[in-house]
């Protein structure tokens, strides 16, 4: 499997030439060359190998990843999966359980990781294959990898805890000062590991963003301090997310499939897909759709990718918070970004978004894959004005019609509302994010068709947000308690990628 970058460059590369590189040379993000298609035979096997395997969720991530990585053998790959996805790190055998919440409405869990947020998911995986492709490089001398990342939440604590401890690992994690739970401020600052080290930024998430984005564009600086990336720009999470898509499926459909209709949705004809892989795939198996509360649209552009492979997915419904950048485009075809004065502080804080590092891979597969019409509209367009419109352009409806896309939006007000109304008619804790998701998949659900909400966080994460909404505390897992009162370790900085660079420099071994 080789890799090329939404911006046109053709780079040639295999899947550990970009695992620990993050963004392509050209300011682009990898993807494959074409997606892996997934036949009714293919699906029916890993069925089978998701709930008979005695790690079913792992072999199942075997055989998902074993499609696009060629490059680390294949016994060593199972064995990472294996090491990866148990129950003593995840809780649960099952890995990503799916709960049956009302009429045609699921949710996955998947915060039953160490840091309680579903980019646990990822991460730990991404922390084992960075230690294996570090160590058995430079002939097996090992190399030193130092990981930049940026914020909002729940990416930073998942990666700091998958990471720390590693050898050959330093991650340096960006923030916004002041912006996070007091929780998520306390489960990434209290890290006391030497390999650890947060940097709480002046500014907004999107800030911390840019900070990454033109330190991985300084390819000087990054060839010489060995810079790579654990935020969603990087391929090989955002691969690692795809999985639990079609255990979601695996899951819904078994228990559903005797009384759902063989409906074809919003998918394309056969033969109407794109020559690198498309949705067509399949189109005669139960069908759901998947919500996911989205900000910087990591976790959706995965579902987008599973779609691509066959999985039978009908709509990708993308729920925000106040900050709609991704709602505004999927209603209207504009992409309007908001600098930090415009970007909402809201109860779903891990969402307060407005710059979506991850939709340039799914624009890049809705204008044919032209990288340099990609370019012109990330890397030159949004720049000057921060803005593109494709609403006249005849691709902008296929985000619908060919690729399942719809959005929605959720205030404080609803997502208060939806935390209670789950708790009084369901016994369901959610924490604000997953009901954003909540309220606006019931938007979207039609009879005999299962709608699945990806959970995002557990309740405790959000306290304040749930004490409001229904008057108590959420349950805290023991070894959580008092996490809030422990030593901080953190350094505020200005919002300034020269202050960034400098901290780095003076703390790499």
């Amino acid at each position: 499997m080789k890799y090329l970058s939404t911006r046109g460059e053709a780079a040639n590369k295999r899947f550990c030439d970009i695992l620990l590189e993050g963004l392509a040379p050209d300011g682009g993000l990898y993807l494959p060359e074409t997606y892996p298609r997934v036949d009714a035979p293919t699906l029916a096997r890993w069925r089978d190998i998701y709930h008979r395997s005695p790690q079913g969720y792992a072999d199942l991530a075997f055989e998902i990843l074993s499609l696009y990585i060629d490059d680390i053998p294949a016994e060593d790959l199972r064995a990472i999966c294996r090491k990866t996805y148990t129950a003593e790190v995840f809780g649960t055998g099952e890995i990503v359980p799916l709960r049956h919440v009302e009429d045609g409405l699921w949710l996955e869990a998947l915060s039953n990781g160490p840091t309680l947020a579903f980019k646990d998911m990822a991460m730990q995986l991404l922390g084992n294959l960075f230690e294996y492709e570090l160590a058995r490089r430079n002939g097996g001398r090992g190399e030193q990898l130092n990981i930049l990342g940026a914020t909002s939440g729940d990416t930073g604590s998942a990666a700091e805890y998958a990471m720390r401890g590693k050898k050959g690992v330093n991650v340096f994690m960006t923030s916004p000062h002041g912006r996070m739970s007091p929780f998520q401020q306390a489960q990434m600052f209290s890290l006391q590991d030497p390999n650890i080290h947060n940097l709480a930024i002046q500014g907004v998430f999107d800030d911390c963003q840019d900070i990454v984005k033109a330190v991985s564009n300084d390819l000087d600086f990054k060839r010489k301090y060995k810079i790579g990336t654990v935020n969603s720009i990087n391929w090989a999470r955002l691969l690692a997310q795809v999985v639990y898509y079609f255990a979601g499926y695996f899951q819904a459909t078994e228990l559903t499939t005797p009384t759902l209709p063989a409906a074809r949705g919003s998918l394309p004809p056969e033969g109407a897909d794109s020559p690198w892989g498309g949705p067509a795939a399949n189109p005669n198996l139960p069908q759901v759709s998947f919500t996911v509360p989205s900000g910087n649209f990591g976790n959706v552009c995965a579902g987008h990718v599973a779609r691509m492979m066959g999985l039978p997915i009908a709509k990708l419904v993308v729920a925000t918070n106040e900050n709609d950048v991704l709602d505004e485009f999927f209603r209207t075809g504009v992409y309007r970004v908001r600098g930090s004065a415009d970007t909402h502080e809201t109860s779903s804080p891990s969402m307060d978004i407005s710059k979506a590092s991850n939709f340039e891979r799914f624009i890049f597969d809705l204008l044919g894959r032209d990288g340099a019409k990609t370019r012109a509209l990330f890397g030159e367009q949004l720049n000057q004005s921060g803005a593109f419109d494709l609403s006249a352009d005849p691709a902008f409806p296929a985000a619908k019609t060919n690729y399942g896309f719809v959005s929605g939006k959720s205030t404080h007000a609803d997502r208060l509302r939806t935390i209670r109304d789950s708790w009084e008619q369901h016994g369901l804790m959610i924490d604000p994010h997953t009901a954003d998701g909540v309220k606006v998949a019931r938007q979207y659900r039609e009879v005999g068709q299962p709608m699945i909400v990806l959970e995002t966080a557990l309740p405790i994460k959000f306290a304040d947000t749930l004490v409001e909404a229904l008057g108590r505390e959420p349950e805290r897992p023991a070894k959580y308690a008092g996490i809030e009162q422990l030593p901080k370790r953190v350094t505020v900085l200005g919002k300034d990628v020269r202050a960034v660079k400098d901290y780095i420099v003076r703390h790499v071994g």
